[in-house]
């Protein structure tokens, strides 16, 4: 894991980029110092340019082992000469293609293994010539239409209807609620001309999209008979991020769903909100395999002109929450500026409570690569997968192949996504190749199989192969897509087992935070008067108080704030985020 370290002698602060990557129980830390009382705007882009040092440092060290392990085989090779003349000595090569196609231990190397699988899977191509912005390959974007339409389902069965908003926003609508603007102001992009003509007023590219809905809200709006009024719209959107950015976790621009509702009362406000929590596990849990903990943020971390913000958080195997879907209750400061009111029962006129919802669907497959991924690369589950089943024809014979498209069709015509390799490499080459792009099912067929009528299956959850008859090979699939949806959920499930840890102090908080885990403690108040603990937490750990786990039970004698040892009014999670 990387992050920034501050050190203060004096009135001075000292910053250092560290990354520590964990080898057993053992810790090793690289440090590039940064500078001393740095702005904020100096400090994301010497983080940056460190961040590239580190790789750097860690690339030199993977070659440094690359070249050692090729000398240890070429002294094998020279004291076994008779094994270069029969060939056997290639065989052994073989065995080291499954790590050219991916050879970084996931768990001890989390960031590197990150980097490495979505350049070996093609999931995105990084060398478009504007900074933070991705080109998505087609295995990416195979999954994530999949992963788009078990969403809007999931919504439009809940009520909300689909919109299409313009991409462009006008400053002033932006510049209508004042907390709004502000929190985005930094991060977006603006276009001012039209061709060669200046244009009167700024047009910003949507950083998000609350400034377009509820101005047509307030047009479409009228009784208490409309509400609620549930939309939601598939858009990308654009923010221009000054930290380092990585693809899907954090770029410029990305692809999400955004839901808006406008409801009647705040009561009705908040179970929009429990419903958006339902969603969530319904999709992200129950179909993409993602184990989450849904949080209310703190009110120094409210979303800009939000009265209250809720988040679903992620833990990756480095240790580092990633924040998914976020549901917001909106001040109603935003209704006021958008005059959204409708006429009540009793003939009074009131402002609308709004909510929204945003699960950034290339975000999401973020926590799908590193969560699901092993050290072979990568495993999907059964309902995204790019392509549920890759068929591998053994030999020549035409038989064969003849049975492998008659297999082919056959599951498509069951709405089965399949493909088959035709292609010329080795045999064990195609097997590394499917099994680091994450395919879950990979049936092998050869002369062997098809003179018994059986077909051979690799399973990518389990990496386990057994041999099943053809005739029984559409009844095994509809079981085993199950199972290994099932399975994927269950290892994953498993993240947060022993990595939820209760401490007290401080020192109890940095020593769990540097064990890549998550802390749980006494926290004196998690409105602005407890901001000041929160920022001793991040200074001395490069942590954040991610906020109170929504319906928590808490015990009557709560432990004392594990920073100023007052009182404590909360149980809040510390970790360390994307």
């Amino acid at each position: 894991m990387t992050y920034t370290e501050i050190k203060e002698k004096g009135e001075k602060k000292y910053y250092y980029r560290v990354k520590s990557i964990r080898k057993g129980e053992k810790v090793d830390k690289q440090r590039v110092y940064l500078g001393g009382n740095l702005k904020k705007q100096e400090l994301h882009e010497k983080e940056h340019e460190a961040d590239k040092k580190l790789l750097n440092i860690q690339e030199k060290k993977i070659e440094i082992k690359e070249i050692e392990a090729s000398k240890n085989l070429g002294s094998l090779g020279s004291n076994k000469k008779s094994e270069n003349n029969t060939g056997s000595s290639i065989k052994k090569l073989d065995i080291s293609d499954k790590k050219i196609t991916f050879n970084i231990d996931k768990n001890k190397d989390f960031s590197d293994w990150y980097t490495e699988i979505i350049q070996k899977a093609e999931l995105a191509d990084l060398r478009y010539n504007i900074k933070g912005f991705l080109v998505f390959q087609p295995w990416s974007v195979l999954s994530m239409e999949k992963m788009f339409k078990h969403m809007e389902e999931a919504l439009q069965k809940k009520g909300h209807k689909p919109y299409w908003f313009p991409t462009l926003i006008p400053e002033s609508n932006l510049k209508k609620e004042s907390s709004h603007i502000k929190g985005f102001t930094p991060s977006v992009f603006w276009v001012t001309h039209g061709g060669e003509t200046k244009l009167e007023e700024k047009y910003a590219l949507r950083p998000t999209s609350e400034t377009l809905f509820y101005q047509m809200f307030s047009l479409w709006i009228r009784s208490y008979k409309d509400l609620p009024f549930k939309t939601y719209q598939r858009a990308n959107v654009f923010r221009y991020e000054t930290s380092a950015t990585r693809p899907f976790l954090r770029s410029r621009e990305f692809h999400w769903i955004e839901a808006h509702c406008a409801h009647a009362t705040q009561e009705d406000a908040m179970k929009q909100v429990h419903e958006d929590m339902e969603t969530t596990k319904e999709v992200l849990h129950d179909i993409f395999g993602l184990p989450f903990i849904f949080f209310e943020r703190p009110s120094w971390d409210k979303f800009p002109g939000a009265y209250r913000t809720f988040a679903a958080d992620v833990l990756n195997p480095g240790g580092k929450l990633v924040q998914q879907p976020s549901t917001h209750i909106i001040s109603q400061e935003f209704s006021k500026a958008f005059d959204v009111k409708f006429k009540d029962k009793d003939e009074t006129e009131k402002y609308c409570w709004i909510t929204c919802y945003g699960p950034a669907i290339s975000r999401i497959f973020a926590s799908i690569i590193a969560v699901h991924g092993d050290n072979k690369g990568l495993k999907f589950p059964w309902k995204i997968a790019p392509i549920q089943i890759i068929i591998i024809p053994i030999g020549n014979d035409e038989k064969i192949t003849q049975e492998a498209n008659k297999i082919k069709k056959q599951l498509e015509n069951n709405n089965i996504s399949v493909d088959i390799d035709n292609s010329d490499k080795r045999l064990g080459e195609k097997f590394y190749f499917w099994e680091m792009k994450g395919v879950p099912i990979r049936l092998e067929l050869g002369k062997r199989e098809l003179d018994k009528n059986e077909i051979t299956i690799y399973r990518r959850d389990t990496n386990n192969k057994e041999t099943i008859k053809i005739n029984d090979l559409f009844n095994y699939i509809e079981k085993t897509s199950i199972d290994i949806d099932k399975n994927l959920t269950k290892e994953a499930d498993k993240l947060f087992d022993n990595n939820l840890i209760d401490v007290k102090t401080k020192q109890e908080i940095k020593d769990v935070i540097e064990q890549g885990k998550i802390a749980r403690c006494g926290f004196c108040s998690v409105d602005k008067e407890g901001e000041a603990c929160a920022e001793v937490i991040e200074k001395e750990t490069g942590a954040q108080v991610r906020g109170t786990k929504l319906e928590e039970k808490l015990d009557k004698n709560l432990p004392k704030c594990a920073i100023c040892n007052k009182k404590a009014n909360h149980i809040v999670y510390v970790a360390r985020q994307y």
